[in-house]
């Protein structure tokens, strides 16, 4: 008699609060002798809370997100989920949803079965299956559309379909690998405010992968940038925007103006600066902690809100003069290229009103206050394959 192979049981029971908190240690990924598709990657992904990794093609990002959800296997490193390391284990032994671009519905079933399917994978009795299926349904508000085959969807409601599979068995964690790229902007912001409302009714905790900066920064509690297989810098969507860490995070993360100057000398966090052009002026000192001496070459990033058009009896710590090039009336802001410190810098006017346009040929005074600018760091060298622990 031949005994039935019996299918081992997935390493975490299901959870039906927040998510489990996943560790990432010390991650790499080689496909290929001496080349590294995910150098050093380490975070943690905290129960309810909302993780983004965000970064160009070919940054790592889909590759870690592979990696924790089990497609891929790491090189060297740990996953860790409420302290077990599952980074040898298949992804059916790991209790994560998981949702692509490509919802994958079947669509020769019903709504209502689409998102049983996971609850029969997992053995779960066809009327708990029902009773779960209905339940999530409604938190994703789907309730009515139970009975309809996903063609008879919007593409916004196959989406919410495709959440409530992967939610309905209570994972540890939800991973998202950019869900909404293929669709329409406006529906992409709809169902951005959606995703966070079903998070918050759901209480789980998101991993989500994008290459889009304002999807970002609108839906994260925190966001990992990543560049050339590392995490360049983590933290809230105000501290990356207020306070890049390197010239690579401030030109990826919205618009900014880096600019090069010489130290003249330190006062307290701020430093008195030298720009191309002869102009003085100040900026916050880097946050990477490393003093800047007198002589010293660094790069300044200042955003184009932060940058003010003086008027004549206005006064700031750093002024300076500038030619208008020309500007772009943009609804709630004006845009405007100018001519100054030895090369152009944007500026955003708000208010957009066009009767206050600046004229091509405009000598302008502009000026910044010494915390709205900022030196940056350097960025660190990719660590060696040898040099790991």
């Amino acid at each position: 008699m031949t005994v039935a192979a019996q299918q081992p049981a997935p390493v975490t029971t299901p959870n039906a609060g927040g998510g489990r908190r996943v560790v990432v240690h010390d991650v790499w990924k080689s496909y290929t002798p001496g080349t590294y598709a995910v150098r050093n990657v380490g975070f943690a992904l905290e129960p309810g809370e909302f993780l983004t990794l965000l970064g160009p093609s070919g940054s790592g990002k889909t590759t870690t997100l592979m990696m924790i959800a089990g497609f891929e296997t790491p090189s060297r490193g740990e996953i860790r989920v409420n302290g077990i390391d599952v980074a040898g284990l298949p992804p059916e032994l790991r209790n994560f949803g998981i949702v692509f671009q490509g919802y994958a519905l079947f669509p020769h079933k019903s709504v209502l079965h689409n998102v049983e399917f996971a609850l029969l994978m997992r053995g779960v009795a066809r009327r708990e299956r029902r009773r779960r299926a209905l339940d999530m349904l409604d938190k994703v508000g789907l309730a009515g559309l139970a009975a309809r085959r996903p063609r008879e969807l919007s593409g916004g409601q196959q989406q919410r379909v495709a959440l409530a599979r992967a939610l309905v068995f209570e994972p540890d964690a939800l991973l998202l690998d950019e869900p909404l790229g293929a669709l329409d902007r406006k529906l992409r912001e709809t169902l951005q405010a959606e995703i966070k409302e079903i998070q918050r009714r759901v209480g789980i905790s998101i991993l989500y992968v994008t290459h889009d900066q304002d999807e970002a920064m609108t839906m994260s509690d925190r966001i990992a940038v990543m560049n050339d297989g590392r995490i360049v810098q983590i933290g809230t969507p105000a501290e990356l925007y207020l306070h890049p860490a390197t010239p690579f995070v401030a030109d990826f993360l919205g618009e900014t103006n880096l600019l090069t100057a010489t130290c003249l000398g330190t006062d307290g966090g701020h430093v008195r600066l030298r720009f191309a052009d002869g102009a003085i002026g100040w900026a916050a000192a880097a946050r990477d902690g490393v003093a800047r001496r007198i002589g010293d070459s660094v790069t300044v990033a200042i955003r184009p809100e932060r940058i003010r058009v003086l008027r004549r009896t206005d006064s700031t710590e750093t002024m300076i003069d500038g030619t208008v090039g020309g500007g772009t009336f943009l609804g709630r802001h004006a845009r405007y290229v100018v001519a100054a410190l030895g090369g152009r810098l944007v500026v955003s006017v708000g208010g957009g009103d066009p009767d206050s346009a600046l004229d091509a040929g405009t000598i302008v005074r502009l000026g910044w206050s010494r915390d709205d600018a900022q030196i940056l760091g350097e960025p660190e060298a990719p660590p060696e394959p040898d040099q790991r622990r």
